[in-house]
């Protein structure tokens, strides 16, 4: 993962732009899994989107980084 994204001069932390690309996609699968009724089986909505967010943090943090040799 990168330390740092440089937008015009400003310091973006690697994170902050994982943290993004996690949101962008958990509103993607949240959308679809509203869509197909997945929502039904779920018994705390609030708490199931949260470790959502947090797996799909966790899966853009993995693929970001470099194959170890």
């Amino acid at each position: 993962m990168m330390g740092e994204l440089d937008l015009h001069g400003v310091f973006v932390p690697g994170l902050a732009a994982a943290m993004l690309l996690a949101f962008l996609l958990s509103l993607v699968l949240r959308r679809m899994l509203a869509v197909v009724g997945f929502y039904r089986l779920v018994w705390h909505r609030p708490l199931f989107d949260l470790a959502l967010y947090v797996i799909l943090l966790g899966c853009v943090v993995a693929a970001s980084r470099p194959p170890m040799s």
